[in-house]
C-alpha cells in the first residue's frame, strides 16, 4: 500500500471514529426521547388506539419502498463521486432523483387520497373503537406528511453519501425530542386523538428534514437540486441499481412490517400493543449496532473504488466482534425484560416470557444478516440478498399463519416466521462476503 493509500486509509478511518462519536452521543438521547413518550403515548391514547396507531405508521411507512431503490441509489452514487472528486457527478444525480421523487411523491399521493375516500378504516384496522371519520381523517392526514417527508428526506441519503451519517442522527435526536414535547403536552391538556398524535409525528418529521436539506445546501450550494442539473442519462443508472434495493427494500417490508398486519388481522389490534413495546425495548439493540454501521457504508464504497481491500477486511473483522459483543447483550436484555417493561409501562403491558427470548433470537439474526448486507450493499453486490430477500418474504406470512391458525402459537408463532426467514441471508451472506474479498487478495 502506497504512502497516499494509507493516508487515505487513516482519513477515512478518522472520519468514521468521528462519525461514530458524534452520533452516539446523539442517538443516545434519540433513543431517550423515544422510550419516554412510548409510556406517555400508551396512557394518552389507551392499549387499543396505540395499537390503531403503530398499525397505521407502518401501513403508510410502506411509502419509503416506492422510492425505487433511488435513495440507496444516490448514496452509493454520491459516494463514488467523493472517490473520483467529482463533484458535479454528484450534483447532476442529486437534482435528477429530487426531481423522480418529487414526482413519484405527488402521483401516489394524488392516488391514494382518491383509494382513502372509499376504503372501509374501521374493517382494515379491525375496530368499531375508533369512528370511521376520526379513521379517515388521520389516515389522510398522515399521508400527506409521510409522502412530502418521502420526498425531503433524500437529504439523509446525501449526508450518508458524504460520509457525515452523525448529522443524519442529530436530525433523530431533533425529530425524537420535537415528538416526546408534543405527545407530553397532549398528554397534560388534551382529550385522547390519534389525529392529534398524527399532527405532532408528522410536523416532527418535515421540521426536522427541512432544517437539514438548509443547512446542507447552504455549506454545499453547488449540490442544490435545480431543474437544470437534471440529466436524464442519470435516470438508468439509479434505476438499475436502485430496482435491486427496491426489490430487497420490498421484501424486508414484508418480513419486518407485515408483522403488526398479521397480528391485527389475526389476533386483533390490542395484541399489536406488547408486540411494539418489546420491538422497541430490543430496538435499543439494533440502534446501536445501526449507529455502527450506517457510517461504513459509504466508507465501505469508497476503499471498495479506491482498491483498499485489506482496510475493508480489517473492519468486517472488527464488525463481527462487536455482532458477539451484542448478542450477549441481546440475550441479557431478554432475561432482564420482564423486569424493564413492568417498570417502563407501569404494569399496563403484559408479555408472555417465551417472547422475550424469541425477541433476543430475532435481533440476534438481524444483527449477524447487517454485518454482512451493509458491505454487499456498499459495493452494488446484491442479487444474493436479493433472492433471499424475496425466498424470505414469500415463506414468512404463509408461515405465520399456520403458526397462529394450525398451530395456536400466538404472537410467538408470528415472530418464529420472522427469524426462520431470516435465515436464509445469515447462512449465505458470509460466504458471499468471504467470496468477494478472497478474490482481491
Amino acid at each position: 500500500m502506497g504512502i497516499d493509500q494509507v493516508s487515505l486509509s487513516n482519513v477515512r478511518s478518522n472520519n468514521y471514529f468521528t462519525q461514530l462519536k458524534v452520533s452516539a452521543l446523539y442517538k443516545v438521547v434519540a433513543i431517550a426521547a423515544s422510550f419516554i413518550a412510548l409510556p406517555i403515548m400508551l396512557k394518552y391514547l389507551g392499549p387499543e388506539r396505540f395499537g390503531i396507531w403503530t398499525t397505521m405508521l407502518t401501513l403508510l411507512t410502506w411509502v419509503m419502498l416506492f422510492d425505487l431503490g433511488i435513495g440507496n441509489g444516490l448514496k452509493n452514487k454520491v459516494s463514488e463521486s467523493i472517490a473520483k472528486d467529482n463533484s458535479n457527478y454528484a450534483a447532476e444525480y442529486i437534482s435528477t432523483a429530487y426531481i423522480l421523487i418529487g414526482v413519484i411523491s405527488f402521483i401516489l399521493f394524488a392516488s391514494f387520497l382518491i383509494a382513502a375516500i372509499w376504503l372501509p378504516w374501521q374493517s382494515i384496522f379491525n375496530t368499531q373503537f375508533v369512528s370511521e371519520a376520526d379513521l379517515k381523517s388521520s389516515v389522510i392526514t398522515l399521508s400527506f406528511f409521510i409522502f412530502f417527508n418521502f420526498w425531503i428526506s433524500l437529504i439523509n441519503q446525501i449526508y450518508h453519501g458524504l460520509q457525515k451519517s452523525s448529522v443524519v442522527v442529530v436530525g433523530q435526536c431533533m425529530s425524537n425530542s420535537f415528538a416526546l414535547v408534543v405527545i407530553f403536552i397532549l398528554y397534560n391538556f388534551t382529550d385522547p386523538s390519534i389525529l392529534l398524535i398524527v399532527y405532532g409525528y408528522g410536523f416532527a418529521l418535515v421540521l426536522t428534514n427541512v432544517v437539514l436539506s438548509l443547512f446542507l445546501f447552504k455549506r454545499y450550494p453547488q449540490l442544490i437540486p435545480t431543474g437544470r442539473k437534471f440529466d436524464r442519462n442519470k435516470i438508468k443508472p439509479l434505476l438499475s441499481l436502485g430496482i435491486k434495493f427496491f426489490i430487497i427494500q420490498l421484501a424486508v417490508l414484508v418480513i419486518f412490517m407485515t408483522d403488526k398486519i398479521l397480528i391485527t388481522q389475526l389476533l386483533g389490534p390490542e395484541h399489536v400493543t406488547p408486540y411494539e413495546v418489546l420491538f422497541k425495548l430490543f430496538s435499543i439493540i439494533t440502534i446501536l449496532h445501526g449507529m455502527i454501521l450506517v457510517p461504513l457504508w459509504p466508507a465501505y464504497s469508497d476503499a471498495y473504488n479506491r482498491g483498499e481491500f485489506d482496510w475493508i477486511r480489517r473492519n468486517i473483522k472488527q464488525q463481527l466482534k462487536i455482532a458477539f459483543f451484542l448478542f450477549i447483550c441481546t440475550f441479557l436484555m431478554a432475561a432482564l425484560g420482564p423486569i424493564i417493561v413492568s417498570i417502563w409501562t407501569d404494569d399496563l403491558v403484559s408479555v408472555s416470557p417465551r417472547l422475550y427470548y424469541l425477541f433476543a433470537l430475532f435481533i440476534a439474526f438481524t444483527i449477524w444478516s447487517n454485518v454482512f448486507a451493509y458491505f454487499v450493499n456498499a459495493v452494488n453486490k446484491l442479487n444474493l440478498q436479493l433472492f433471499t430477500a424475496v425466498i424470505a418474504a414469500i415463506v414468512n406470512v404463509p408461515i405465520s399463519v399456520y403458526f397462529v391458525r394450525v398451530l395456536d402459537m400466538g404472537l410467538e408463532g408470528i415472530l418464529l416466521a420472522t427469524i426462520i426467514s431470516l435465515s436464509f441471508f445469515s447462512f449465505l451472506g458470509p460466504i458471499q462476503v468471504y467470496r468477494i474479498l478472497a478474490r482481491k487478495r
